[in-house]
């Protein structure tokens, strides 16, 4: 049986599963488990999720990679989806459902806030005053159900939650701390002004603690459904963000980590926290001298799946595939057609609900490959934005590292190098924010000296080099992509109140 006697389980709460995966201190991966839960969409604009149906996930899946590890087990160590919020009883019990990131029903508040000091309350709590902050979250709560917020005790994130049945102790860390539009980030303590905008107090919210806080063990019904002893040591843990860029070994200043999945991200580490002077961006906390500063956006493979749902329903399953090799048949630029990829609103850098996805430059000449290559580079385009934003930061970045489900295409590995015009670096499966949970963890409990070692531990496979040509193309396209978005905003705007008028599909 391989030797456990370091592994740590990097125990990762995403937004559809969570995953639990265990790892030694060189790396190496023993073993993984993952259990899938619902986004349930109970109303537009909600996105909510059962917070025992995740605390069972996250029991389920540590018990099964604990049998694999003969249950020489040295920690647990967390990481979460940020910007979650859930209200519980003075018992400790939830009175509301996980409100996620993906939820949209706070957008007036969220309005009402950066109309009053806003960007005033970007730059000092690192998080954009956006629906997605638990800032705006807890004001909706307050403002359009004050009876059931009337018996909230505590607000909390999904993870604090875990972490309060499994180890008995509430408590939040830094890093999500810096993603709910709360906290201080200079000062690391609950911002004053920000809680009274979001009408509670700070007894209201669970105790601030860095990342790297042990825990005194597991809760003992716990640790028997886990299979391990109730003395395992609890890590805290960080955000997925965050930790993600560790799960790429881009802890260097200077190398950014980007993400497409269904959403996407830009990230890059630095050692003080700030945010750019136009609040296009954030600064999430990782450790005490370990911030990162960057966005994300709503909108990545999503595109792509909508392009096939919508352009292409007859041709069946792998039919992405199929979108994906029409597109590379079509040159860079797509004849002039650009794509706003804002499907589901935008967040960095522009951070605006409203918008919608577009076409423009539209012509009788173009046709489906050109249609799904704009997406693509739609996509990119926004990412470029971000990183541009980072660079106006103050921020020096000459390398990127990728991962996601986009790297599965050539032909998106190679748009994403040619649109940020830098070589895009594709590293080992490393499992992301599973393996930073777990390299925290093992600071924490000192079984390596710093997370920064995963810049050597994480080994990039290949590098994908843009071809001068297409970033040429690209970077005169920019402009116009940026300028796209403001020449459309007041239409989005108007559009907004004939919406609820125009049906979306024909009656039968």
């Amino acid at each position: 049986m391989t030797d456990v006697s370091s592994v740590v389980i990097g125990v990762d709460i995403g937004t559809t599963s969570t995953k639990a995966v265990a790892f030694t201190s060189s790396g190496l991966v023993v073993a993984r488990h993952a259990v899938a839960y619902p986004l349930t969409e109970p109303l537009p604009g909600f996105a909510e999720q059962d917070p025992d149906e995740i605390v069972a996930a996250v029991v389920a899946a540590v018990a099964a990679v604990a049998s694999l590890c003969g249950g020489a087990v040295r920690a647990l160590s967390f990481s979460s989806a940020m910007h979650s919020v859930l209200g519980l009883d003075a018992d400790g019990s939830p009175v509301t459902a996980v409100v996620t990131w993906a939820d949209r029903r706070a957008s007036a508040q969220a309005a009402r806030l950066r109309a009053v000091g806003g960007l005033q309350l970007h730059r000092r709590t690192g998080t954009p005053v956006h629906p997605m902050a638990p800032l705006a979250k807890i004001a909706w709560f307050g403002q359009e159900r004050p009876e059931l917020a009337a018996t909230v005790r505590h607000w909390a994130g999904i993870k604090d939650y875990v972490l309060s049945q499994v180890a008995g102790v509430l408590v939040t860390d830094h890093s999500l701390a810096s993603g709910t539009g709360l906290m201080d980030i200079y000062r690391l303590q609950w911002d004053d002004e920000a809680m009274h905008l979001a009408g509670i107090t700070a007894d209201r919210l669970p105790t601030l603690v860095p990342t790297t806080t042990v825990l005194s063990g597991l809760r003992a019904r716990y640790a028997e459904r886990m299979g391990l002893p109730g003395s395992t040591a609890v890590v805290v843990g960080a955000g997925d963000g965050p930790l993600a860029n560790l799960g790429l070994g881009a802890v260097r200043p200077s190398v950014a980590a980007c993400s497409i999945g269904t959403s996407a991200a830009l990230r890059v580490m630095v050692d003080r926290p700030g945010v750019d002077a136009g609040g296009r961006g954030f600064c999430y906390a990782l450790t005490e001298r370990r911030w990162v500063v960057g966005g994300a956006v709503n909108n990545g493979g999503a595109v792509l799946q909508w392009a096939a749902d919508a352009l292409a329903p007859e041709l069946g399953t792998g039919r992405e595939v199929e979108l994906l090799r029409l597109a590379a048949s079509v040159p860079p630029g797509c004849g002039g057609l650009i794509m706003l990829p804002y499907l589901l609103g935008e967040r960095a850098p522009h951070w605006d609900t409203a918008a919608t996805g577009a076409y423009v430059g539209l012509t009788r000449d173009h046709r489906r490959p050109h249609l799904v290559r704009a997406a693509l580079e739609g996509v990119c385009q926004q990412l470029a934005l971000v990183l541009q934003s980072v660079k106006a930061g103050g921020h020096e970045v000459n390398e990127l590292r990728a991962t996601g489900g986009f790297a599965r295409s050539a032909l998106w590995r190679q748009i994403l190098a040619d649109v940020v015009g830098m070589p895009v670096g594709f590293t080992a499966d490393h499992e992301g924010s599973s393996f930073g949970a777990a390299l925290l963890g093992m600071q924490a409990l000192g079984l390596v000296e710093s997370v920064d070692i995963a810049a050597d531990l994480v080994q990039v496979d290949e590098t994908v080099v843009p071809d001068p040509a297409s970033q040429a193309t690209y970077a005169r396209l920019r402009p116009v992509f940026e300028a796209l978005y403001e020449a459309l905003t007041p239409t989005w705007v108007a559009q907004q109140t004939l919406a609820p008028t125009l049906p979306l599909t024909y009656p039968t």
